[in-house]
């Protein structure tokens, strides 16, 4: 994940909300380190993320993008032309996050006012009108409960075909259906191995009564280092970190009660223990309230690996992952954990001797 200055949960930003350089230094650190594709967030009280998206990929070669983008905001048409002009200039290398929202607070900075139910049936809604478009070879006419159009023209084409990738996340029932409808990439955040399992098979009978087969993503942040021992002495310095920074910013420790089904599963998660299967941690998200990806993978490389290996035999094939150090942590990634994890998934690809389903 990328972000339009310098930023985390320990590293609060205290200079302006936009630095060019680092962007372009922070995209080619993941592009040089192998990554796949960066996230890049919607923030309702932060850059916006298209306009970061075409920066980052004006600074790189073939740097995936995975833009976060919220429903509602701009209209259906509009998005269609927006969205397939940054994919063509970027060289078909675009993706789209699709976000409902969770938080009433954050939504509403924007205007947003709908509920829980509103949101995922306009976020149906946009999607349908989104595909019409970009699919289209003649101007299309729509008319729904949330969007109506008549001649939005399909001129503008993406360069992927038959459209962008549409990955999707969002855990409650609502939004199962809508990833079953939309989804090619469903994402969920690092919960144990038995949560994951059962969302997955939850999305996986939902999009198969639509003849789909969508593929999934879970999302860590991984605190790694040569040891053990020295992995798990800087999860504590992390820890101790952002509570100094949440203490100093008035911000909860204790009792939260998160909006969004994801972060409930997490914090529910979190108060099973500290330390989970082998080795996620749940410290993060629980003095954090879980608002976000906030569960992390302990250990050396080979051992991250070895933990994402069994995320992998449940048919996760995609792994987000960004640090607390987040340009610092994704040079270390690459230097370490993402061959480690190359090899991890080669050793349990189909016809090897690891091939879990042999």
């Amino acid at each position: 994940m990328i972000t339009a200055a310098p930023a985390s949960e320990v590293d609060q930003p205290l200079g302006d909300a936009v630095d060019p350089a680092f962007v372009a230094r922070f995209a080619q650190a993941h592009e040089e380190a192998g990554f796949d594709r960066v996230l890049v967030g919607y923030f309702s009280n932060g850059p916006e993320g298209a306009v970061v998206s075409s920066f980052a990929a004006a600074a790189t070669r073939k740097l995936g993008i995975l833009l976060a983008y919220r429903p509602g905001m701009i209209a259906p048409s509009l998005a269609a032309r927006q969205l397939a002009t940054l994919d063509q200039f970027s060289g078909g290398r675009l993706a789209l996050n699709v976000v409902s929202g969770g938080n009433d607070e954050d939504l509403q900075r924007d205007g947003d006012y709908l509920n829980h139910t509103q949101r995922y049936a306009r976020t149906e809604e946009y999607l349908q009108a989104l595909k019409a478009i970009w699919t289209a070879e003649q101007p299309v006419d729509f008319s729904g409960d949330f969007y109506r159009f008549q001649g939005a023209s399909p001129a503008v084409r993406c360069s992927q075909r038959p459209h962008i990738p549409i990955y999707f996340s969002g855990a409650s029932a609502a939004a199962v259906q809508v990833a079953a409808q939309h989804a090619d990439t469903y994402m969920l955040w690092g919960e144990p191995l038995a949560s994951v399992a059962e969302q997955v098979a939850s999305v996986r009978a939902a999009a198969a009564a639509r003849g789909r087969t969508p593929r999934f993503s879970v999302s860590f942040r991984p605190i790694v280092a040569d040891t053990e021992e020295a992995a798990w002495k800087r999860a504590a310095e992390i820890l101790e970190q952002i509570r100094e920074n949440r203490t100093r910013l008035g911000l909860p420790l204790t009792e939260h009660a998160p909006e969004n089904v994801g972060s409930q599963r997490l914090l529910a998660a979190a108060g099973q223990g500290e330390v989970l299967d082998s080795r996620l941690w749940m410290g993060v998200a629980r003095l954090t309230g879980a608002r976000w990806n906030s569960t992390s993978l302990v250990g050396t490389p080979e051992q991250v690996a070895a933990a994402l290996g069994e995320y992998y035999k449940l048919g996760v094939s995609t792994f987000l992952i960004r640090g607390f150090d987040p340009l610092g942590d994704a040079i270390t990634y690459g230097q370490g954990l993402i061959p480690a994890i190359h090899e991890q998934v080669a050793r349990l690809a189909p016809g090897n001797s690891e091939d879990p389903s042999q």
